[in-house]
Parts: structure tokens; sequence; C-alpha cells
């Protein structure tokens, strides 16, 4: 039992990392720039690491049955995408990926063309990259995976601790937004930069990372908020500039 538990959480951390280096690369061919991919700030997509294990467990039994492998991949990460989707919706308030102007998506959440490339790499998993680990895993004595499996667990929950707090960061200036926004007053654009430049006063990260990991996001009202944030720095620089003198 402990080395199901031991090896299924380096699997999950290995295929995480892979997963991060997919994203960044695709994003890299997109858009000619580095873009840190994840909600996390480390180098790795949880998603990917919780497919890689459904697969592997769901599908491993199905080794001399590639057709198998490819369509039962398709479902089980698909509905575990649109799942994550739709639960990352209610917690943070907004949408983080959207697959609406994609051909053949449900309600934006999923879409064939992505379903029917993690068909192929589900394929992968099971013929590639689960041979790899049962190698690496060979290389070492079981200990040392155990300690780096702990050690990267520490790592992970402190990574997730921070992440959510930027995000629910994230969450509650988009609410503050879109309640302004629904009021009479955003008919009236000065006065609405004037509540909302008030509204946004207490917040402290500007969650710049996740602006760009997820472009899907309202990237017009953060950037508002962003310039309203460096007047407040420099009026503040300018009154110890005062007091000084």
């Amino acid at each position: 039992m402990k080395e199901i538990l031991v090896y299924s959480s380096l699997i999950f951390y290995f295929s995480s990392f892979l997963g991060y280096l997919i994203e960044v690369f695709w994003s890299f061919l997109a858009s000619k720039k580095f873009v840190n991919r994840g909600f996390l700030c480390g180098p790795v997509i949880p998603i990917y690491g919780l497919g890689a294990l459904l697969i592997l467990y769901c599908l491993l039994r199905y080794y001399e049955d590639p057709v198998v492998v490819f369509v039962f991949g398709i479902i089980i990460t698909s509905a575990l995408e649109y799942f994550v989707s739709f639960l990352l919706e209610k917690i943070f308030h907004n949408k983080w990926w959207d697959y609406s102007t994609q051909k053949y998506n449900i309600n934006g959440r999923i879409c064939l063309r992505n379903s029917l490339a993690f068909g192929v790499l589900s394929l992968l998993i099971i013929y590639g990259i689960t041979p790899g680990y049962y190698l690496l895993f060979s290389l070492l004595d079981f200990k040392v995976w155990m300690i780096l499996a702990i050690i990267f667990t520490f790592i992970f929950i402190l990574d997730v601790i921070y992440s959510v707090i930027i995000a629910y960061n994230l969450r509650n200036r988009i609410i503050i937004v879109e309640e302004l926004k629904n009021e009479k007053i955003a008919m009236i654009p000065v006065i609405f930069e004037k509540r909302l430049k008030e509204s946004i006063k207490g917040f402290k990260a500007f969650p710049n990372r996740l602006l760009k990991a997820f472009p899907n996001l309202d990237n017009n009202v953060f950037e508002l908020m962003k310039k309203y944030r460096e007047e407040a720095k420099l009026k503040k620089k300018e009154l110890k500039k005062k007091k000084r003198i």
C-alpha cells in the first residue's frame, strides 16, 4: 500500500510537470513568448497528473486493445476537463479557459480538437510514458523515491495554498467589478472609475501571472486596477518626499 501511494504521487507530479511542458510549448508556438500556463506558480499542471493516474488505473488493463484505450481515454480526460472547468468557475467566479470559438465544443469547457489530442496522449501514457516510469523507478531505492515524494508533496501543498490565495484575490476583484457594472453608475464612466478605485484600495497582490496564463479573463478591467494602484504608489512616494522636506 505504501509503495502504491508513493509511486502514484510521483506519477502525479511527473505527469503534471510533463503537462506543464506541453502547455508551455504550444503556447510558445502560438505567441512566441514564454508563459507560465499553470494555475499554480510552480511548473506543474495538476489536471494532467490526475488525468494520467485515471488513465493508468482505468485503462492499463486494456493494454492489448489500443482502440479501447483511445476511445475511453477521450471520455475520461474530457469528463475531467469539463468537471475541473465547472468547479473552477463556481469557486473563483470566472471561466479559466473557453473553447467557444472552437468547433464541436460543449459549453466552451471542452472541444473535439482537445479531446482527440487527449486520446492520443492516453495512448502515449499507456504505451510509452508508463513503461518509462517503471524504468525510472527501478533506478533508485524505494526509500529515495519516498523521500522525494514527501518533499514534492510539501512543496506542492505550499504552492496550492499560495496560488489559491492569489486566485481568491482575483475572484474578489471580479465580483466587485460585476457588482459595479450592474449598478446605474456604470453608465457614467467618471463615477464608475471613481467607485472602482475606492473598491480596490485594499487589494495588495495584482494577479499578473494568472492573467497571462489565462488570457480569457477580463484583462481591461485589471489593467485599470493596475493603473490605479500605480497612481496610489506614486502619491505615497510624493507624500513621503514632502514630509522629509
